[in-house]
């Protein structure tokens, strides 16, 4: 075996090693989107590996999870043995509030899609689901005030679904995202209640100015609307009033009133086609 000769290199060694030694020693995505697996499993038969029987068949399983999220939440940070414990317990003292919640996004995703043939089959294949259930996870975690671990749950359904929601993102129940592929939402995003959007859609900011990394930059998207594919809306003081519909194709930087329709309309005449008009109702 060739030996390489680091003497030239010395200082540029003890730099990386520095580095190294002074790293957060925290999960690494692979353990934590196994432990997100795991957990999600246990909420619901139609993503678990395993068969529960009995009642102790699921105790033992969430008694599992936990220790996985111990286990996760350790090396985070420099948390301590008990800070952890009593992340993980607090965590665990709303299970049953966030499997109602997913519960719901569920059925969401059933009314809103006439080729959805049952709830197994939502569970088992949609990333919508996929992408909703890591977010709930993530944004729980990320009101706890655990640093790294929501970001990387939200990343790993990132890169399985091509949904990127920030764990800071606000969402209320029964949401559905129907394709999933494309969809952005950003940190400080406030989502309502019965909200649907599909492919290719951007909540975003304005400015990615640091210094309004305390403000909301991101839109707010009221109760009942609908957003098609590939629409765009921007910025922090943009509020989408309930029951609207945002049209495909839409790039949005201004609020508009409830009840409204907003989309692009081809105008035709015998002479030239394709200008576009945007009209609200």
């Amino acid at each position: 075996m060739q030996q390489i000769n680091f003497t030239v290199e010395n200082q540029f060694v003890e730099s990386l090693l520095k580095e190294h030694l002074e790293a957060p020693k925290c999960a690494t995505p692979g353990q934590v989107g196994t432990w997100f697996k795991n957990f999600i499993g246990v909420l619901f038969p139609g993503f678990c590996d395993k068969t529960y029987e009995t009642a102790e068949d699921v105790m033992a399983g969430l008694a599992l999870a936990k220790e996985g999220l111990g286990k996760v939440l350790l090396c985070n940070g420099g948390n301590k043995e008990a800070q952890t414990k009593q992340l993980v317990e607090q965590f665990f003292d709303q299970v049953g509030d966030l499997k109602a919640k997913l519960q719901k996004d569920i059925q969401a995703l059933y009314d809103g899609d006439p080729a959805a043939k049952s709830f197994a089959e939502i569970i088992r294949s949609y990333p919508g689901f996929y992408a909703i259930a890591a977010h709930r996870v993530a944004h729980q975690l990320y009101q706890m005030k655990v640093e790294l671990i929501p970001r990387i749950i939200s990343e790993n359904a990132h890169s399985k679904t091509g949904v990127d929601i920030h764990p800071g993102a606000t969402i209320g129940e029964y949401f559905c995202i129907d394709h999933g592929t494309g969809v952005v939402l950003g940190e400080t995003t406030v989502v309502g209640n019965h909200v649907k959007i599909y492919q290719g859609v951007t909540l975003g900011a304005l400015s990615v100015d640091k210094r309004d990394v305390v403000r909301q930059r991101h839109p707010t998207i009221k109760d009942g609307v609908v957003i098609y594919a590939g629409a765009t809306i921007l910025g922090g003081n943009t509020v989408v009033g309930k029951n609207s519909v945002i049209g495909g194709g839409v790039w949005l930087t201004r609020s508009v009133e409830e009840n409204s329709k907003v989309y692009y309309r081809a105008k035709m005449t015998n002479e030239e086609g394709g200008m576009d008009t945007i009209t609200f109702k």
